[in-house]
């Protein structure tokens, strides 16, 4: 029997979260807003599950970065649904073009340090 008392609750075998670095977290905050122009909302899922302990930067990053890859994943199913009538090829384009450069614009906020929310997302996770 070990006279060591057990790790308190909510806490990994008995220690906190690693914390990142200040550039660590400025790093992979601007891979998850790029990783979703190629991958779509997966690279935003896996870093806020991943990285949401690892420092309150890198939390608000993907939080956003995956709230707007949702979004955009809505507007891509509806305009699938509406290629029907040939308006949703038009909504593909327009999720698209938005996607590209909304994750852009926050890959360089994030790449400087600075918190961004997208526009015209809507809040699933926060």
């Amino acid at each position: 029997m070990s006279a060591t008392p057990p790790p308190p609750p909510g806490a990994p075998y008995g220690g906190t979260p690693q914390q990142l670095s200040p550039s660590d977290e400025k790093l992979w905050s601007t891979l998850v807003h790029i990783g979703g122009i190629l991958f779509n909302w997966i690279p935003a899922l896996i870093g806020y599950l991943v990285l949401k302990d690892k420092g309150p930067f890198v939390r608000a990053h993907t939080a956003t970065a995956l709230n707007f890859q949702i979004t955009i994943f809505i507007a891509y199913i509806v305009g699938w649904l509406l290629t029907i009538v040939f308006i949703g090829f038009l909504i593909l384009a327009a999720a698209w073009v938005i996607n590209i450069v909304f994750s852009i614009i926050a890959a360089v906020k994030a790449n400087q340090g600075e918190f961004y929310t997208y526009p015209l997302a809507i809040k699933f996770v926060s």
